[in-house]
């Protein structure tokens, strides 16, 4: 039995074994010089828990480019914010509003999309997604 799933695994491993793929994401809106930008990778909705593989990249001019590989294949948005204060987080009003510029791919407005919205599907090599980060608020 054991000599039929070591023969099956490598069938599996031999017929293509892990894909993976990298998703590029161009991020413009930066406000120069302040802070940190946060990418994250987002599956099955928005929050910060489904939005947990990610980098950051210093805020060092108005547009960045940020490369996440090694991803599977699959659904996927992405959610960006610029960290003005250095907290690693996003600061909120007490309504929940966001107080430094924040972005996700897809459609864009002023308000949170739903994941449908924001959703891409990532296929083998990869996708180029573009975010716009903006301000739910003027700068205080």
């Amino acid at each position: 039995m054991r000599g039929v799933f070591a023969l099956a695994l490598a069938a599996a491993l031999s017929c293509g074994g892990a894909r993976a793929a990298t998703v590029e994401v161009l991020v413009e809106g930066i406000e120069p010089g302040a802070g940190t930008v946060y990418v994250a990778l987002c599956q099955g909705g928005l929050s910060e828990a489904e939005c947990r593989n990610g980098q950051d990249v210093p805020a060092d001019g108005r547009s960045r480019r940020v490369i996440l590989a090694g991803i599977e294949p699959g659904t996927y948005a992405v959610a960006a914010y610029q960290d003005l204060d250095g907290n690693r987080r996003l600061d909120r009003t007490g309504l929940g509003l966001p107080l430094e510029p924040y972005g996700f791919s897809g459609e864009m407005g002023r308000a949170r999309p739903d994941f449908s919205r924001a959703r891409f599907t990532l296929r083998e090599p990869g996708v180029a997604v573009r975010v716009r980060l903006v301000r739910a608020l003027p700068p205080r």
